[in-house]
């Protein structure tokens, strides 16, 4: 015998009735923390200057690791797809 039970519930009255936690707050919270970093990041690779501080601020791995992100564009940039 098999029998469905269709319940209408929303998120939140589903994970308090299995006795989940809310992680909203840390949800909001660590939402908030990553756009701010990504707006510091949009302002730092906006101003060269900055950006290159930052990467000697990290010292040779810093370095290192733009240069391979470069690397990896400039190897992906002459691979179009097209033909």
């Amino acid at each position: 015998m098999k029998f469905t039970i269709n319940i209408d519930c929303t998120p939140q009255e589903a994970r308090t009735f299995f006795g989940m936690p809310d992680v909203e707050p840390m949800n909001q919270m660590v939402m908030g923390e990553m756009m701010k970093r990504a707006k510091d990041s949009m302002d730092t690779l906006a101003d060269p200057e900055r950006f290159v501080a930052n990467m000697m601020a990290m010292g040779g791995k810093g370095m290192e690791q733009f240069q391979s992100m470069m690397g990896a564009a400039m190897a992906g940039g002459g691979k179009s797809g097209k033909k």
